[in-house]
């Protein structure tokens, strides 16, 4: 199978970029919001499983949106790899998502998680 970019989806992913740095933003303020511990952005970016899972997922997400064959469900196995967490790239989530911890944590193909949602695990 081949996957081919046509001029009109290139609108289309420059607006779905905006939507994953807009989120992204965000599920940061979440993590700040949700966790009295958060101290600090560095120590969030860089030690929080659930801020790098939803992150990966948002681009894995994009891209099965767009029907690019493979690519997401390899980068969800990665995430899953790295974080403990896995969430299949079909999954909709909302903005202001926050998974605290998350090892263990598995978000299916089929779920709709809607704005300002916690996970606690």
């Amino acid at each position: 199978m081949e996957f081919e970019l046509k001029e009109e989806d290139f609108d289309k992913i420059k607006r779905h970029l905006k939507e994953i740095l807009d989120s992204f933003g965000s599920d940061l303020r979440a993590a700040f919001q949700k966790d009295p511990a958060a101290r600090s952005l560095v120590e969030v970016l860089t030690s929080y499983p659930g801020i790098h899972a939803v992150l990966l997922h948002r681009v894995a997400h994009f891209l099965w949106e767009i029907g690019l064959p493979f690519v997401p469900r390899y980068i969800s196995h990665i995430a899953r790899q790295i974080t403990g967490i896995e969430i299949h790239p079909g999954a909709e989530i909302g903005k202001d998502f926050f998974i605290d911890h998350g090892g263990g944590v598995v978000i299916g193909e089929t779920s709709e998680i809607g704005d300002n949602v916690t996970l606690y695990q």
